[in-house]
């Protein structure tokens, strides 16, 4: 079979801080506050089936079982946990989620099957005046973060910043962080579903219970100090040239903007992953028989195989670009 770009049925995660927000991308939502989209995923708890192609129907698990390294490169076919490495989602908040931190690979309490979870975020829209939870303050240490959580203060331990669309942040395992009301999120991030919660704002969970803490945990996987997290503001002033925006050893993310026809090639050894923030047009590429092509809108996210030597993207849009390191 000859490679093409995979779409996938997203798998959507009611949360208490979500809503109908990815209802402007054109989703099926169900009922309920869906605070993610999970639209290329290969996870014990949502793996996406595919939704185009010769492939359709089947999940990204049985793709990657059937065309490993020849469609998903050497790294994305040998992930630490056998599955596909990444995990790619739309949130939408329009609540204060959690504040959280995530266990790096080699946490000894990690749920067996489980990564760690270094992440970044680009934020796609943001309400005025929204922000996030971005780190500790700089004096805070273990003991005196440890104080401040069992005295209820947190909140006076951690760094809020105010958010623009375009802003993007990249979150290494360890960083204390939470996305606040009123952002859409494009999130990039290690295959993993662990999270360890340190304060919740005292509000009922779905069920109408209080949701689990992780203090110990969580005091435990905290990066005192510089965690390597890092800010950047993504305004392009010309197209088809690739902006960076994160290097992490599990991905790196780039952004574009697409002004006609853009060809690009495959990165080697390596899948691509293309989202689309904002804009419509195609991709196309050479199929079956001559050259396929497929719409694009906001929302769409696609699997490039690594053994599709290039695609071109037409239209006006502006799209991030995911693979994995290649040295």
């Amino acid at each position: 079979m000859k490679p093409y770009p995979l779409k996938f049925e997203p798998e959507f995660k009611e949360r208490v801080w979500g809503g109908r927000g990815l209802e402007a991308f054109g989703f099926d939502l169900p009922e309920g506050a869906i605070g993610e989209a999970w639209v290329i995923g290969d996870h014990a708890n949502g793996t996406t089936a595919a939704a185009n192609g010769p492939l359709a129907g089947k999940g990204l698990d049985e793709i990657r079982k059937a065309f490993g390294e020849e469609w998903l490169g050497e790294n994305g076919a040998k992930s630490k946990n056998g599955r596909f490495p990444l995990l790619i989602k739309w949130l939408d908040c329009q609540d204060d989620l959690s504040i959280q931190v995530h266990p790096n690979d080699h946490y000894e309490n990690l749920a067996e099957g489980e990564l760690g979870k270094t992440e970044m975020w680009y934020i796609v829209h943001a309400e005025p005046g929204a922000k996030i939870i971005y780190g500790l303050q700089p004096e805070v240490d273990r003991d005196t973060f440890a104080k401040a959580i069992a005295e209820d203060r947190i909140l006076d331990t951690l760094q809020e910043v105010e958010v623009q669309t375009g802003d993007t942040f990249y979150i290494p395992a360890g960083t204390v962080h939470a996305l606040k009301a009123g952002v859409i999120v494009a999130e990039i991030q290690q295959n993993s579903d662990t999270t360890y919660r340190l304060y919740d704002y005292n509000r009922p969970g779905l069920d109408g219970k209080p949701r689990e803490l992780h203090i110990g945990d969580s005091l435990n996987v905290t990066a005192y100090g510089d965690s390597g997290a890092t800010r950047k503001q993504t305004d392009l002033s010309k197209a088809h040239e690739w902006l960076n925006l994160a290097v992490s050893p599990y991905f790196v993310t780039n952004k574009g903007l697409v002004d006609g026809a853009w060809t690009i090639e495959q990165v080697s050894g390596t899948f691509q992953i293309i989202m689309v923030c904002e804009g419509n047009g195609q991709i196309a590429w050479s199929g079956q028989d001559d050259a396929d092509s497929l719409d694009l809108q906001p929302g769409d996210a696609l699997l490039i195989p690594a053994n599709l030597e290039s695609y071109t993207l037409s239209g006006n849009m502006t799209v991030l670009q995911s693979h994995l390191p290649t040295s």
